[in-house]
């Protein structure tokens, strides 16, 4: 079994070890060494990258059978071969500020509202904690406050380790789910938690911490935040965003949220405008298309190609048109693809569904809806053939 240099040293980067197994996983080289400070992904936490003898790293795991961390490699290494490890310390630093600052962050959503967390999950640019209770704004700021202030007192963070009795007489924050001898990581007089995962010396490592989101999630509350660096590229996006908003609305950032409802309500009253100006002017269109209807299967048709129009205005245009008593309408939009929609008024035999099916089967394309209102889009054919062929299917029916 692997020795895991990080358990004792999350600050180690560079390591010698010797290969003691070489193999292909899912198609790619792999190699079990008899040490290593590469973290494979567990505990909610990614695996290290990082080379092994120039080789790169592409993913680190712990094997089940035998529990022993295997790398995936981009080229191959030959079993009983010295070689050297190099972690990639961007990501080992990253990851140390998102773990630590979690503990930080877990213990103090504990301590100021009695809010257990039920999982974690360190991602790329957030993680997230998953809170067993539902909590307001206010409890959450008041956990992030008290976890910045851990934070800035620059608390020592210490590894130790005890056997499962011993850390039953211990307050972990939450009780651990395996047995034998566990790992402590032990923020001073704050959070005692066992943890296999990489952490900063001290709390004052990780920098800041941010909570970004938070949202209900089974029962329970989600919360988003980001340490560190992240914190840091995360408040540096606000910022741009921010002020990017209020340069174009012309306002300072605490009036930002009233100027954007303003905004709001001012598009919503244009939509609803233009709304009616629409259907005003589909009125007037129908009315002009109505002139051209002729006597087919019974009813007087109008089948027509409408220029500029999109789905929502055709079907506009035949409704209006089916407004009429004894009126139907096909309208097709003047474009390949076209799109189509059949329309027509009570009493009148026309089939706007079976129309929509027969043009679907014919030129492709998808649609449906009832007898009285039907529309298709995708038809791959001319305009003028759409039409013609409607004009044929109603004379036969």
């Amino acid at each position: 079994m692997t020795d895991r240099l990080y358990y004792n040293d999350s600050s180690l980067l560079r390591f010698d070890a010797s290969v003691i197994e070489a193999g292909v996983h899912e198609g790619r080289p792999f190699v079990v060494l008899d040490r290593s400070a590469f973290y494979p992904t567990s505990g909610g936490q990614p695996f290290d990258t990082g080379t092994i003898d120039g080789r790169r790293v592409v993913d680190v795991f712990v094997r089940d059978e035998d529990e022993a961390v295997v790398h995936v490699l981009e080229r191959t290494l030959d079993s009983g071969v010295r070689v050297e490890g190099v972690i990639d310390a961007a990501r080992r630093r990253d990851h140390m500020q998102q773990h630590s600052g979690q503990h930080v962050l877990s213990a103090a959503f504990v301590r100021t509202c009695g809010a257990r967390t039920a999982s974690f999950h360190l991602g790329a640019e957030v993680s997230t904690i998953d809170l067993a209770a539902s909590l307001d704004a206010g409890a959450i700021e008041a956990a992030e406050q008290e976890a910045n202030r851990i934070v800035w007192e620059d608390r020592p963070v210490r590894v130790r380790y005890v056997s499962a009795e011993e850390a039953a007489a211990l307050p972990l924050r939450k009780e651990p789910v395996r047995g034998g001898t566990l790992r402590l990581v032990d923020i001073e007089d704050w959070d005692l938690s066992a943890c296999g995962g990489t952490h900063v010396p001290r709390t004052g490592v990780i920098g800041l911490i941010a909570v970004t989101a938070s949202e209900r999630y089974k029962g329970g509350t989600r919360v988003s935040f980001a340490c560190g660096g992240r914190a840091l590229r995360y408040l540096r996006m606000c910022r741009e965003a921010l002020g990017g908003a209020v340069r174009q609305l012309s306002v300072q950032p605490r009036e930002l949220p009233d100027a954007v409802a303003r905004l709001q309500n001012e598009t919503k009253a244009l939509r609803q405008q233009a709304r009616a100006l629409g259907e005003r002017l589909a009125g007037f269109e129908a009315e002009e298309l109505a002139q051209t209807a002729c006597d087919l299967g019974g009813a007087r048709v109008v089948c027509a190609a409408v220029p500029g129009a999109d789905a929502q205005r055709l079907r506009a245009l035949a409704q209006a048109i089916a407004s009429r008593p004894g009126h139907a309408a096909v309208l097709v939009a003047e474009q390949r693809p076209a799109a189509v929609a059949a329309a027509r008024s009570d009493g009148v035999g026309a089939d706007a569904a079976l129309i929509v099916r027969e043009l679907t089967a014919r030129f492709g394309g998808r649609g449906g809806g009832r007898p009285d209102m039907a529309q298709a889009g995708g038809l791959d054919a001319e305009p003028s053939a759409i039409v013609q062929a409607v004009v044929e299917f109603l004379n036969r029916a």
